[in-house]
């Protein structure tokens, strides 16, 4: 395997991470230029995944936020075509402490630092992130603003980052989803079929079905509050026929389509600003299978009746640990999220039961309502990256939509 090499000689461009608290961490940028007029800004989180950055980057839940990566080598698989999870990158801006520029992978197309050049975002290096996650584990998840150049005020970076308020009450979710409908026909990614290909293009990995094809199949509606891509492959690849639709679909809009199941995906932002989506799913309760992932459970939780609250600096990583209270069977989750269903807000007698919870701490991790054919998990089941313990559920809610 030959390494490829940075082709462009970067020069080395100090920069600037200013918190709202006031902290300041001074570094190295990488990717696009951008000076103190054009500052990289958005609520400061870290993610414990020790793979996958490029999946991380463009994972549309990420929107208004800069990625901090606890694992310190970050840039070594370089990056490709075939690893985004949304159009383009969706986080604003990455956090590390060891920039890797020489990449060995026979799938990478470019460095992470032309990637993120191509995508007019900037990241900061050198820094020690160590006590950057171990100040955003005290102080709690914040604000922030990155700069480069030579001449950097680090107060009127920080003055940037109070600016920018909170997270709590903003919704991203109109910003990441959708525009307008659409059928899904790409099936997961396969080494074989990458090898095999016909395809010439760039995404060669991936085999497509052909929409004729997959009209006999169970029919799954997917509201877009920022979907990831494998979420899609995998409801393709456990039986479905998939039609993505706007976050801002009404329930008729919806009910057009003569769904079999509907799907509610993860996104950014506030849950509680989501009343467009929990009114038009309170209406589609109880008409057919609903399963719900992440921001989509959190929208499930309200529509039982439940509230939603601010974690401290969330949960983020492939690594965290949840229980099936129904079997104790414990897998080890993909996580996303900065906001969770208060488990004092639901209902009693609501026949709604918190299905799993989260063994750090003890956070409400899944929703279960038989009799209404609905369930949704706090975490990734598509794991992408990550471990792919919960995988099984996009087979169970396929078989639960034959069953109906």
């Amino acid at each position: 395997m030959q390494a490829m090499r940075e082709k462009e000689a970067e020069h080395i461009r100090p920069a600037i991470l200013a918190l709202a608290d006031g902290t300041i961490f001074r570094g190295f940028a990488c990717g696009a230029e951008r000076g103190a007029a054009n500052p990289i800004v958005g609520e400061v989180v870290f993610n414990t995944s020790m793979f996958g950055y490029q999946e991380i980057l463009t994972d549309p839940s990420y929107a208004g936020q800069i990625v901090t990566f606890t694992y310190p080598h970050i840039g070594n698989v370089g990056c490709n075509p075939e690893d985004v999870e949304g159009a383009q990158m969706f986080a604003e801006g990455l956090i590390i402490r060891d920039l890797t520029k020489v990449v060995s992978n026979f799938r990478a197309t470019q460095t992470l630092s032309a990637y993120l050049k191509g995508e007019g975002k900037m990241g900061i290096y050198g820094i020690d992130t160590r006590e950057l996650v171990m100040h955003l584990r005290d102080k709690g998840a914040q604000m922030g603003a990155i700069a480069s150049g030579e001449r950097l005020n680090a107060d009127d970076l920080v003055a940037v980052a109070r600016a920018q308020g909170s997270m709590a009450g903003k919704d991203y979710v109109q910003y990441v989803s959708c525009s307008e409908p659409y059928s899904w026909t790409e099936l997961p990614w396969s080494l074989e079929y990458s090898l095999s290909s016909p395809v010439p293009d760039e995404r060669r990995g991936f085999m497509r079905l052909k929409e004729e094809d997959l009209w006999s199949r169970p029919h799954v509606v997917a509201v877009d509050c920022g979907i990831k891509y494998s979420i899609l492959r995998l409801l393709l690849d456990a039986g479905f026929r998939v039609t993505v639709v706007p976050a801002t679909a009404k329930a008729q809009d919806i009910l057009g389509y003569k769904p079999d199941a509907l799907f509610l995906s993860n996104g950014p932002g506030d849950p509680a600003t989501l009343g467009y989506i929990v009114g038009a799913v309170k209406e589609l309760l109880g008409k057919f299978p609903i399963f719900g992932i992440c921001l989509g459970h959190q929208i499930l939780g309200q529509v039982f009746g439940g509230s939603t609250y601010k974690l401290k600096f969330g949960h983020r990583g492939g690594n965290h640990p949840v229980m099936d209270r129904s079997t104790g069977k414990v897998e080890i989750t993909v996580q996303n999220h900065g906001f969770a269903v208060d488990a004092d807000s639901l209902p009693l007698k609501s026949g709604v039961g918190i299905s799993h919870v989260n063994l750090n701490d003890r956070t409400v991790e899944g929703l279960d309502a038989p009799d209404l054919r609905t369930f949704c998990v706090q975490y990734h089941p598509e794991a992408s990256p990550g471990p792919h313990d919960a995988r099984y559920l996009f087979r169970r809610f396929f078989e639960q939509v034959v069953r109906s």
